[in-house]
């Protein structure tokens, strides 16, 4: 569904809802909810972009948002400057390799894999609404193995971002097992996001698979969306809005699993029979 020309805001009648997505999804993803799995979601319910050119479109539409999320996050919490800049660099690397192969995958596969990355999200969802992630420390750094245990987290998290598992809840439980200050989740999730996404879009542009119109409207309405919720917000009572973004998730894989269900089902029925 990747629109090879440029996309005329005046023409279309969906550029007040893309706009509106991004503003929303943004903003509550400032205030920590996420924005990968909730526009995932808002993506195929709404049947806005076809199955295939969600993960692209999530890392483009989402990458300078998040980038401006990163700056006031960063300048705002300290943290240790070899831990916070090894593990961004391995987020970054994670997502490159990892687009690479996303961008290749034919559209059945896709969409098992985000079935499978939008229950991996409820999941951390869910365990951080329960308190099962540990309290976490005091300490805004990490050295020896425990820094190579982040760095090698990150990568994961940063590989397995571009099918749209988003980094907030795993940056959360792996910097609060490894004994950090849980605050420095936030600067560590933003600023890998800020360098996962974009690597990972820069893959996805140049192999087509994402929807451009949308992921414009994302960008120009997410951007206002972060601002407000950094400088007049601040914060929002958000445990029953994680609640909600649980069900919805639930739902959502459950409509992936059953979308590549019925495209194993079509092309059964097209495969010739030999006798």
């Amino acid at each position: 569904m990747s629109d090879a020309s440029p996309p005329d805001p005046a023409r279309s009648p969906r550029w007040p809802l893309l706009l509106a997505l991004g503003f929303g999804i943004d903003f509550l993803d400032t205030l920590g909810v996420g924005s990968f799995a909730t526009t995932t979601t808002a993506l195929k319910l709404g049947k806005l972009v076809d199955d295939e050119d969600i993960p692209g479109t999530l890392n483009v539409g989402h990458s300078l948002p998040t980038i401006v999320e990163a700056i006031l996050y960063i300048t705002v919490i300290q943290v240790e400057i070899v831990t916070l800049v090894s593990i961004i660099a391995a987020g970054a690397i994670g997502a490159w390799f990892g687009a690479g192969i996303v961008c290749r995958l034919p559209r059945r596969k896709i969409q098992l894999g985000m079935a499978v990355a939008l229950l991996v999200t409820a999941l951390f969802i869910t365990l951080r609404q329960l308190h099962f992630f540990p309290p976490g420390g005091e300490a805004l750094g990490l050295t020896g193995g425990a820094l190579l245990a982040g760095i090698v987290a990150n990568m994961i998290i940063g590989s397995l971002a571009s099918l749209g598992i988003g980094n907030y809840a795993p940056s959360m439980a792996v910097v609060s097992i490894l004994g950090m200050n849980p605050t420095t989740a936030f600067p560590i999730m933003m600023g890998s996001a800020a360098l996962i996404l974009p690597a990972a879009a820069v893959r996805f542009v140049k192999s087509g698979r994402y929807d451009r119109p949308t992921a414009l409207g994302m960008t120009l309405g997410g951007i206002p969306g972060v601002l407000v919720a950094a400088f007049i917000v601040k914060s929002l009572p958000l445990d029953a809005v994680r609640w909600l973004v649980v069900a919805v998730l639930l739902y959502t894989s459950a409509m992936m699993w059953l979308s590549a269900r019925n495209e194993a089902r079509q092309a059964a029925a097209l495969r010739p029979v030999t006798s």
